[in-house]
């Protein structure tokens, strides 16, 4: 077990998503997970059912005396559902002791296109947590959100992309799958180069907790040492293998195979 991952994150009753995604992928990958759990919410393939919120002092003592005790290699935040929220965990990580890779999955809209971020709390990701990144991993929609533009092409992408990155982050991966076509083309962009990922679409509506999953899977990377590329490129691997080998639960968005790098027992 290689890589201690802290994930700053909602729970999800439904397991395809959350904290829940976050601690199967870590852990498939060969890392360690812990976690500071931001949010419960009752949800199911279907939709979000019901949100209840964990004090941000709270959020915050869960981060630090992990930080202080086990310690983390990387960490990545997901559902941060208020500016309150997204204050108390930028706090936490300004007051860690070391330095280390933050990956931000912007979470703000549910696969089922359920809300998971107050109007209110925008300002703040974009603000205080995004400029904190090693790497920002949205998809359309969010991006869109983010800089106010519309995003059709993979020319807008980097446009937007590009828009993203003068926030502060170090890195943008924009995520292309709500685009139309019959390959996903992703960009990681930073300061320095654009680099293009395009892969097959899966036609499949078995796809709630890919963000999480994907973004989970870049931290336990980097966690682990490798380089932001390098670390994109596993990730996207083993989310597409996810997708593929999907279980079929479900009668809404259903979740993908996190396990399927586990080597089962008889």
């Amino acid at each position: 077990m290689q890589g201690r991952v802290l994930i700053v994150a909602g729970s999800d009753s439904g397991g395809g998503a959350g904290i829940q995604a976050d601690i199967k992928t870590v852990t498939a990958l060969g890392g360690f997970a812990a976690t500071a759990i931001t949010a419960l919410t009752a949800q199911n393939t279907r939709g979000v059912f019901g949100v209840l919120g964990v004090a941000p002092d709270f959020i915050q003592q869960q981060m630090r005396v992990v930080l202080e005790d086990i310690g983390a290699d990387a960490i990545k935040t997901g559902m941060l559902h208020t500016a309150e929220v997204i204050d108390a965990v930028c706090a936490a990580i300004d007051s860690a002791s070391e330095s280390m890779p933050l990956v931000v999955d912007p979470v703000m809209v549910a696969t089922s296109g359920d809300a998971l971020l107050d109007a209110g709390a925008e300002k703040a990701l974009a603000e205080s947590l995004i400029p904190l990144a090693s790497i920002v991993t949205p998809n359309v929609p969010e991006a869109e959100r983010l800089t106010g533009l519309t995003i059709a092409t993979p020319e807008d992408m980097r446009r937007a992309g590009d828009k993203l990155l003068a926030l502060g982050p170090d890195a943008v991966l924009l995520k292309g799958g709500h685009l139309k076509g019959d390959t996903v083309v992703d960009l990681l962009i930073t300061p320095d180069s654009v680099e293009t990922f395009a892969s097959p679409r899966i036609d499949t509506r078995h796809t709630h907790g890919t963000g999480c999953t994907l973004a989970s899977a870049i931290a336990t990377g980097l966690a682990q040492g490798l380089g932001m590329s390098e670390a994109v490129v596993r990730a996207r691997e083993y989310l597409q293998e996810a997708i593929r080998t999907a279980p079929g639960f479900g009668e809404g968005h259903g979740p993908v195979n996190h396990g399927h790098t586990v080597k089962e027992f008889p």
